[in-house]
């Protein structure tokens, strides 16, 4: 008998799929977004595979919190259950035809995530992970990269102009004189490009919970780290991280103590 992490995972990764396929019915239309209050861009496909997701979620798991991106929500006792669900990462990608937008549900219990589901619908990736069960890239094993210098390795990220305007400027510089290259339009993409060991390293200068729940137990069950700029594995924060074991020492020399 399959245990109870094992059945949540299951029914995430049907739900991102699902929400998912949905999500390509709009895709590479010339859909136009509003912008939110804080100038971030959503679309009906954001909201209606929100509503989706939700949907499934509340017919199997109505105990459950459920906090998503559009639909709101909001946290309640640590203790209970909670799902945290962006229906479409990287949305400004996805309005502008670029494949590199997920779907994203990550399963906290006594705000320790226990399941993370990343879905990647135009380019069919998936990348699963319940605690103690591994780390899952369509159907296969996902370990991070063995290279022990920063300098022979690659950093990801999605906009440059963050680093500055969150007081993040110096830091970013330092790291991107150390690595041996770097490249952009990441977003959650660039989370999955650590886990499976194609990238060292991918930061966000600020970060909510919902673009980043499904990545502690995706990461750590890869082998790696998620967490702030300090060395602590957490979706709280505002800012994130993800990189190897080996390489984390190094990442939180040549970012420590940067406060703009």
């Amino acid at each position: 008998m399959s245990s109870p992490l094992s059945q949540h995972l299951e029914f995430a990764i049907e739900t991102a799929y699902e929400a998912g396929r949905l999500t390509l019915g709009y895709f590479q239309t010339r859909l136009r977004p509003d912008f939110k209050t804080d100038e971030t861009p959503v679309t009906v496909a954001d909201q209606r595979a929100e509503q989706l997701i939700r949907q499934r979620l509340s017919a199997r798991y109505p105990d459950h919190v459920i906090v998503g991106e559009e639909l709101g929500g909001r946290s309640l006792d640590k203790a209970m259950p909670h799902w945290y669900i962006d229906p479409i990462d990287g949305t400004r990608a996805f309005v502008r035809g670029v494949p590199m937008y997920a779907v994203l549900l990550g399963l906290t219990v006594d705000d320790i995530v226990q399941v993370g589901v990343a879905y990647f619908p135009a380019l069919d990736e998936m990348l699963a992970a319940a605690r103690g069960q591994g780390c899952w890239w369509n159907g296969r094993p996902a370990r991070v990269s063995t290279i022990e210098r920063l300098q022979d390795g690659l950093i990801v990220h999605a906009d440059t102009a963050s680093f500055a305007h969150y007081g993040r400027g110096p830091a970013w510089r330092r790291l991107q004189a150390a690595a041996g290259f770097r490249a952009g339009w990441s977003d959650a993409y660039g989370y999955l490009l650590v886990a499976t060991g194609r990238a060292e390293l991918m930061l966000d200068p600020i970060m909510n919970v919902w673009d980043c729940a499904p990545f502690p137990v995706i990461l750590e069950e890869a082998g790696g780290y998620f967490g702030d700029w300090q060395g602590n594995v957490t979706i709280q924060a505002g800012e994130a991280l993800a990189t190897t074991p080996v390489l984390l020492p190094q990442v939180l020399e040549l970012i420590g103590g940067d406060s703009g």
